[in-house]
């Protein structure tokens, strides 16, 4: 069968689960909205919280900029892993055994302040909008290459689709829909990364096979460094970023993941504290699986590309560099008309511009493989893309629903609440749907400045609320605000205002605007420690409650709340 025939039974099938599940786990309360009613096992919720936390930028564009940018892409894959241990080990048992729903939820109650919780709440829409918007943006590039059509019409129909089961299941349908787009997800990235190690070094095992020698005895990195330096570019193995922006990247987008609103309430979908530690481990061996793949796939994808592409005729390339040429993510140029392709690292003779997120889509094509593996890399790119968005949109329409129309009117009904929830939810899926079709870059680099406002914003305020019981809300309130107006100011001026000067030469001591988010996490610890000390402490009562979220009360009891 056709690619297009495997794709749309494949992604078919896939979304039947998914509607399936949604609509036979539908939420009827807004407890079963907001945490899936606390009765899910920690197996199941290990999967869920990996699909979570598995987004489009880690299917899709991951890899595709380690392709692209070698060692400099590692901070990706260092910042996002050692991100999801801080939160599993950190923070995780600690807000669970708080007990709260959400971030803000936690923020009003631990700072005893509507002020503190209506400017958490505006911190979660901006990290969450701006993370949706590469979910969006991953799921309009899978439609607009395997479904043939425009990807502003993929990202239409992505949204259509996210609208259905998130709106109606809320997070108990959620939770068992991400389930299955674990299993689809990971299996869609094994399989071809299976398939191209043993084409590549003959070892089943990718990664294996990144260290393993290729057909003609060279190890595959070292022929891959000679390829790319033959061809201008720095080696892959080589790093061309400053350290001090390799650190500040890293750091925000560790930091970041703990504060990440979406993946925070996972662990209280669970029964016990217990169980949301069970839960955190189970998802960093299923969210492992794929992380120490992706450099495996990034090698095989650009080692391909290149091979299959350069110095080859114009009339003559390979069915996938025409087929991606037609949605716009491939261009090439005969710019000195003597009909060979030339790929380079000298912009100005460079006739080959390939979109870093379709390095994982294309793979499969590219290396030759069964149009069944193509088909099933979409279905997979769609489960990563979707379930993240799924989650984000559950945050936006709870921080809207509970943590704001309740704040101001507590005397509302259930009926009411869930009734706003499922409209704001309505709401963020279209302007979700806006910034994935004019997004502010590629996957990964939109969703690194979710990740930085995360870190400027929320990290400090609940690392600080769980260990100290001297920050008040006065610290708390003045330390988001700077972090997240600081960090928000620097990526809009770098990226929006004045993208020209958007250079290592123009940044502030050499910090990209990825990696702007730490020293904005450092303003605002500042600023909260500041002022909370120019202030006065919190009530007794406050101190009391910190320091009972912190010490377990005997033998088995903290696993009982």
């Amino acid at each position: 069968m056709e690619i297009l025939t495997w794709t749309y039974i494949l992604v078919g099938v896939s979304f039947a689960l998914y509607i399936g599940i949604a609509i036979y786990t539908r939420a009827g309360s807004t407890k079963e909205f907001y945490t899936a009613g606390g009765g899910v096992s920690p197996l199941a919720n290990g999967m869920a919280t990996a699909a979570d936390w598995m987004s489009a930028a880690s299917f899709i564009s991951m890899a595709g900029i380690i392709s692209f940018s070698g060692y400099d892409g590692s901070v990706y894959l260092m910042g996002w892993t050692g991100g999801y241990v801080l939160l599993a080990l950190l923070l995780a048992p600690y807000l669970r055994k708080f007990g709260k729903f959400t971030v803000p939820d936690f923020v009003g109650d631990r700072y005893y302040s509507n002020k503190a919780r209506v400017v958490a709440v505006i911190c979660a829409l901006f990290i969450s909008f701006t993370y949706v918007a590469g979910q969006m943006r991953g799921v309009g590039i899978v439609f607009s290459r395997y479904l043939e059509i425009p990807i502003e019409w993929g990202v239409v129909f992505g949204m259509c689709i996210v609208f259905f089961y998130a709106v109606l299941g809320g997070m108990k349908g959620i939770t068992y829909t991400q389930v299955a787009q674990y299993c689809v997800l990971i299996f869609a990235f094994m399989v071809p990364a299976i398939f191209v190690s043993m084409q590549l070094t003959g070892n089943p095992i990718p990664q294996l096979g990144l260290g393993s020698t290729v057909a003609d005895g060279t190890y595959l990195l070292d022929k891959l460094d000679g390829v790319l330096t033959e061809l201008g570019f720095a080696a892959y193995t080589d790093g061309r970023k400053g350290m001090a922006d390799i650190f500040m990247i890293t750091l925000a987008l560790m930091v970041g993941t703990a504060g990440l609103p979406h993946v925070i309430v996972r662990f209280f979908t669970v029964p016990r504290v217990k169980d949301a530690r069970l839960s955190a481990g189970y998802a960093l061996v299923f969210i492992s699986i794929l992380y120490t793949t992706a450099p495996a796939v990034a090698a095989f994808g650009i080692y391909n590309a290149i091979d299959t592409v350069s110095e080859k005729r114009i009339d003559n390339l390979p069915t996938w560099v025409n087929t991606w040429e037609k949605t716009n993510l491939i261009k090439v140029e005969d710019k000195n008309g003597d009909g060979i392709v030339q790929y380079v690292a000298d912009k100005s003779k460079n006739e080959l511009t390939i979109d870093k997120d379709i390095m994982v889509l294309a793979s499969p094509e590219i290396a030759q493989l069964p149009n069944w593996v193509v088909g099933l890399v979409a279905a997979g790119a769609m489960a990563a893309a979707l379930s993240t968005a799924a989650g984000l949109l559950l945050v936006i329409s709870t921080s809207v629903s509970r943590d704001l129309f309740r704040t101001f009117n507590p005397n509302m009904s259930e009926k009411n609440e869930l009734r706003i929830a499922r409209i704001a939810a309505a709401g963020a899926v279209v302007i979700a749907g806006y910034f994935g079709i004019n997004p502010p870059g590629f996957v990964a680099e939109v969703v690194a400045f979710a990740f930085g406002l995360a870190a400027a914003s929320f990290f400090p305020v609940i690392i600080m609320g769980i260990f100290s019981s001297r920050i008040n809300k006065e610290g708390a309130i003045a330390g988001m605000i700077s972090g997240l107006v600081f960090t928000l100011s620097y990526i809009i001026f770098f990226k929006f205002i004045s993208p020209e000067l958007n250079s290592a030469d123009n940044w502030w001591f050499g910090i990209s605007p990825e990696g702007i988010g730490s020293i904005g996490m450092f303003l605002n610890f500042i600023v909260c420690v500041a002022v909370s000390k120019m202030t006065p402490a919190p009530p007794q009562e406050v101190q009391d409650m910190i320091q009972e979220i912190r010490i377990p009360r005997g033998a088995g009891a903290a696993n009982e709340h």
